[in-house]
């Protein structure tokens, strides 16, 4: 049997094989400060202390909330799980009413906040929850800060009962609850054993290119979503320096800073930073803009393993010491590999930054797969653009007949929390249903075609499927986010928010005559005839159809604050649809 199988054996086994200075490293007041493997085993321990001594029980629920990822939440982690109660992470971005909703579904007794905003919001909800206490990682006034649990934990006489505690977890035990930001309806309470999540950290970790004890990781996607949290499992297990970056904004300056070697991405993100390396290709002029473009054009054409031939690959070398070594520098110049989740990537982009030498690994999961199911891995050939990598070990993969991937494994969630309902919907014997739609190629890897929901058909009986227009419409710089509609109707259309960072510095290079307002660029005749040579560019990929008859523009930026999006970056379409129910009308209805 392995060292690890509830996850606050990693740090353990961390500490026992590969111990290192910086195990979690957060930056306060401007200055990177480490922690040490025993630092946060030792922290750990005395929280779990603190706790004991606040009453907590076996099996009872406590929040975790914070805006960014920092060392406090792990320290959160390990000495909640280690007495065989539930860490219940929040997503910081959604509103107070569902805070409410998680805090009282999950019946969390006491809750650790990073900051003011969120403190803001449980304030407003406290009083209607069970919460006995809000702790919180920075200092606030009228806030017990954490730093009074730690010392509340330095008496070491109840360590004996901390241990016993700890013993008496069982792998099979539920470790935490993670609430999925549902496109539709009231988010549902995944229930995840410390082995589905552990057995997963173990089985992924061979598909993660970790050198032990030397990798710089760059950790910045949130840590209450299970993928990055998994990945900080994954980190631990081999020795890896996990430095937490300041924030979304900061990305950029801490990559200089701290030179890392691997980060996970979502390809919203990856999108926005090509947006920006675009954006100053088109600032150059003369051989300096020829250039650029010409290295963009050969890495549209990349293929992974020299697959090109050498003549391609002796030119790669010239764009790469002219270009791409430039964009590598940007992000620190020592980044090799991206690990990409949560949904589907460009294949372009995976091209293009592959060429630049900053290979984006595309996974498959979901939260109730906890949640890896697939993984590229461009050592030993199992990398191929356009899919999602082969299925890691100890996980079975069957497609239904209707196409649906279905899961089995170690992995496969308990449950949905206070659901057996809904559960039961999702599961035939042990398999997981996904509720995507793939294929398994002929050399084992698995692609992702679509979402069964999201299939549908026009009213002269032609299927549709939206996320593969939307993928290929979303390379152009001119858009943003777009939604395919169209379901019963005679064809399908488009809602598009259209990029307008991108677009105002388009009207500034080409002197045209359009207001600047996201409102004005939205009804500007003529940014509205760019659009449509985009839209007819990438819609000869497709039969006639499918292809987007008809598009409107939307007014304003689609975003998780105006419910359009959720926490993770998926489009709600439904919601999406009500909002702009006047710019369908005049799609079908004029």
């Amino acid at each position: 049997m392995t060292e690890v199988t509830r996850l606050f054996d990693f740090p353990y086994y961390q500490l026992k094989h590969k111990p290192t200075s910086n195990a979690l490293v957060t930056k306060y007041n401007g200055k990177w400060e480490p922690t040490s493997t025993q630092e946060y085993i030792d922290k750990s321990n005395a929280m779990s202390r603190a706790l004991l001594r606040l009453g907590v029980q076996k099996n009872d629920k406590i929040a975790v909330i914070s805006t960014t990822n920092r060392t406090e939440w792990n320290i959160m982690d390990i000495g909640i799980l280690q007495l065989g109660a539930q860490n219940i992470p929040i997503y910081p971005t959604i509103s107070a009413e569902d805070y409410e909703y998680v805090l009282n579904h999950s019946e969390s007794t006491y809750c650790f906040v990073s900051d003011e905003v969120v403190l803001e919001k449980v304030r407003k909800v406290q009083a209607n929850t069970k919460i006995k206490e809000v702790y919180s990682f920075d200092h606030i006034e009228g806030c017990k800060h954490y730093s009074e649990l730690l010392e509340l934990g330095e008496d070491h006489s109840n360590q004996p009962e901390v241990e016993l505690r700890k013993d008496a977890v069982k792998s099979t035990d539920l470790a935490t609850i993670i609430y999925t930001s549902g496109t539709t309806g009231k988010p549902k309470g995944v229930m995840l054993s410390h082995w589905n999540i552990t057995s997963n950290a173990l089985d992924s970790s061979p598909r993660v290119p970790l050198k032990e004890g030397e990798t710089r990781v760059l950790s910045f996607l949130p840590i209450c979503h299970i993928f990055e949290r998994l990945l900080i499992y994954v980190y631990q297990y081999a020795g890896t320096s996990i430095y937490f970056a300041e924030g979304i904004d900061k990305i950029g300056e801490n990559a200089k800073e701290i030179k890392p070697n691997l980060m996970s991405v979502v390809p919203r993100l990856l999108e926005k930073v090509f947006d920006k390396i675009m954006l100053k290709g088109d600032d150059l002029s003369g051989i300096k803009r020829s250039l650029f473009y010409w290295a963009v054009s050969l890495g549209e054409r990349w293929e992974p393993y020299g697959a090109n031939g050498a003549w391609y690959e002796f030119q790669l070398k010239i764009a790469d010491k002219l270009i791409f070594s430039k964009w590598r520098e940007a992000l620190g110049g020592e980044l090799g590999t991206m690990v990409s989740g949560s949904a589907a990537l460009q294949p372009r982009l995976a091209r293009i930054f592959g060429a630049a030498k900053m290979r984006v690994m595309e996974g498959y999961g979901l939260t109730e797969t906890s949640p890896v199911i697939s993984v590229g891995l461009y050592r030993d050939n199992m990398y191929k653009v356009g899919t999602v990598g082969k299925v890691i070990d100890n996980v079975d993969v069957k497609i239904a007949d209707d196409g649906e991937v279905l899961i089995k494994g170690p992995n496969v969630m308990m449950g949905y929390y206070k659901d057996p309902d809904k559960t039961a919907e999702v599961m035939t014997g042990d398999y997981f249903h996904t509720g995507d739609k793939g294929e398994v190629d002929a050399d084992g890897f698995l692609r992702i075609t679509g979402r069964k929901k999201e299939m549908f058909k026009t009213s002269g009986g032609k299927y549709v499927i939206p996320p593969l227009l939307e993928n290929d419409m979303k390379q152009s710089l001119f858009i943003e986010q777009i939604m395919v509609v169209g379901e019963g109707e005679k064809m399908p259309a488009a809602l598009i928010q259209p990029n307008f960072d991108f677009i105002r510095d388009w009207i500034d290079l080409k002197q045209n005559n359009v207001g600047k307002t996201d409102v004005e660029i939205a009804n500007s005749e003529i940014v509205i005839n760019r659009i449509q040579q985009e839209v007819d560019k990438y819609n000869k990929h497709f039969g006639k159809w499918e292809q987007i008859k008809r598009f409107e523009l939307t007014p304003d930026a689609w975003s998780i604050e105006g419910g359009h999006l959720t926490p993770t970056m998926k489009m709600k379409r439904s919601i999406i649809k009500d909002i702009y129910q006047d710019l369908y009308d005049k799609i079908y209805r004029v």
